[in-house]
């Protein structure tokens, strides 16, 4: 590890975060007998691969994944999905991401799903940095975290787990 970089959370603590982040989206769709969830590629992704496999361990919701990739740099909604939309349309969204620093990469993942029907769309990030600039709530955290604007927040995870570690720069 760098000297500049503080370790926030290690593999096993990014593990309980995504067990509680589990069982909240479980509870919050009870009755629901399927959902989708829409990582932002490409850490956001992981992440939500990581979210399925411990759903599955704890339910029997069947889940639909879904790819979701954004030009983070356009100033406007740039994206496209891997899976055309009859796949979530009028089921349950959760979209899913990393880091929420300024709210513009999830405000442009929720673009994605504005023009289908849904039942509801929740989001989750592991981080929160409560920076925002867009009008972004998060329904699912793992670690809100107060950082200045010149720190920066960095997730590093395989599928696998293996070299699971969140370090603040």
């Amino acid at each position: 590890m760098p000297q500049n970089q503080v370790l926030i959370l290690d593999k096993k603590q990014i593990q309980q975060k995504i067990n509680r982040i589990a069982y909240q989206i479980l509870e919050d769709n009870i009755d629901e007998k399927e959902i989708v969830i829409a990582g932002i590629w490409d850490r956001g992704y992981k992440l939500a691969v990581r979210l399925e496999k411990t759903l599955k361990e704890i339910s029997e919701l069947k889940i639909t994944m879904l790819r979701v990739d954004i030009e983070k740099q356009s100033s406007k909604l740039v994206a496209k999905t891997d899976l055309p939309e009859n796949n979530w349309k009028n089921k349950v969204i959760i979209l899913v991401d990393d880091v929420l620093n300024s709210g513009k990469t999830l405000a442009y993942g929720l673009g994605v799903f504005l023009n289908t029907p849904h039942k509801k769309i929740r989001t989750v990030v592991l981080v929160d940095r409560s920076h925002k600039i867009f009008p972004i709530a998060t329904d699912f955290v793992g670690l809100e975290l107060a950082t200045v604007l010149k720190e920066h927040v960095d997730v590093i995870m395989d599928v696998e787990g293996e070299e699971d570690r969140v370090y603040l720069s």
